[in-house]
């Protein structure tokens, strides 16, 4: 049995190349969407140790419309409650040459965090 090909934090399926995705609560191997190759899982991050631009493109994003205002719902883990959904707003705090700013809020507990982009 081939094993997958670890870049990073990354790993590619042996048969096929395609990116494998993280592993889902407890399961003991990542199954290819492409090819269905089984990887056994030998070692577990937590989602956020190594953050990409490749995990940010994953995240889910749909818009929710309100009277008063427009805001984005994103797949975003809080770090209070652990729920799995947040309210996304990107604001330039900062100076103009510098990147922007994400606010988060928390859809169950409504805590707020940020991070710099």
């Amino acid at each position: 049995m081939s094993r997958a090909h670890k870049i990073g934090s990354l790993l590619f399926c042996p048969d096929c190349g395609t990116l494998l995705n993280l592993p889902i609560g407890d399961e003991q191997t990542v199954v290819c969407e492409q090819c269905a190759h089984e990887e056994p899982i030998t070692t577990r991050s937590h989602p956020d140790a190594f953050p990409s631009a490749l995990q940010q493109k994953r995240k889910t994003q749909t818009k929710t419309h309100n009277a008063d205002e427009v805001r984005l719902k994103v797949t975003e883990l809080c770090p209070n409650c652990g729920h799995l959904e947040a309210y996304s707003e990107e604001k330039q705090l900062r100076s103009a040459d510098e990147g922007s700013t994400i606010l988060y809020t928390c859809v169950k507990c409504k805590y707020g965090w940020r991070v710099n982009n």
